[in-house]
């Protein structure tokens, strides 16, 4: 298993703990160092390889989003704070996940499995090389190209998947399995919500009693992912 090698940057010392403690529980997680401030975070950049940066956002001097735009090549960084007022700014540095306090296990974990989905991506190709907004699928002997940003959410038949896209009335059927298109899509807003759905967090319109809507497909939101995406969603709400 290759490890990835994180870094804990947070002003309180009890966020620290509580961080290292999580970090501890995660088997592919390898802690190089725990900073009080972004200015002992940028030390540690320039002397050790990191993977993943734990980033509180409200710090004294430095902010979070500060220290994440003053870098040039920057690590994939799991946002962890109090305040949900940032959660939209989050997207624009491309993090991983926004974590608000205080943090579970459970939580912790998923977010976790997240970066490790993209971070393993990552190996395969170019470190440095953006993330390509489209992908083919094969479609009747076909290859056919798929723009992500216009995936709505896709549906997960037994050996096959639907795949729904803003403006096209019928989905395009392919063979894949949604371990395949999940772990592709996470990067780009994408989050499972039921076993037979993955949905784009951006083209969510409502959700009521754990039924997602986008357009006219009302759908399901299972319980073991309901917690994740409502606290997700409340994330992004303003005071």
């Amino acid at each position: 298993m290759h490890k990835m090698n994180c870094l804990i940057v947070d002003d309180e010392n009890m966020g620290r703990k509580l961080m290292e403690d999580n970090v501890s529980q995660i088997p592919f997680l390898n802690l190089v160092a725990s900073c009080k401030n972004a200015m002992e975070a940028l030390e540690v950049l320039k002397s050790q390889s990191i993977d993943l940066i734990f980033l509180d956002i409200q710090m004294p001097g430095m902010s979070g989003m500060q220290f994440m735009a003053s870098l040039t090549n920057p690590p994939l960084v799991i946002f962890v704070t109090a305040y949900a007022d940032f959660a939209v700014e989050s997207y624009d540095v491309h993090a991983v996940d926004y974590l608000l306090k205080p943090v579970s296990l459970e939580r912790f974990t998923l977010a976790a499995n997240k970066a490790y989905q993209t971070f393993n991506l990552a190996e395969k190709s170019s470190n440095t090389a953006p993330l390509e907004d489209f992908f083919f699928i094969n479609v009747e002997y076909s290859l056919v190209r798929i723009t992500i940003s216009q995936v709505t959410h896709i549906e997960g038949l037994k050996d096959y998947v639907k795949i729904y896209l803003e403006g096209e009335r019928r989905p395009v059927l392919t063979k894949a399995t949604m371990k395949s298109l999940e772990a592709k899509l996470a990067p780009h807003g994408f989050m499972r919500v039921h076993k037979s759905f993955i949905v784009n967090v951006r083209k969510i319109e409502s959700v009521k009693q754990l039924r997602i809507k986008i357009g006219t497909h009302d759908i399901p939101v299972s319980d073991s992912h309901g917690t994740e995406l409502i606290e997700r969603l409340n994330a992004t709400r303003p005071n």
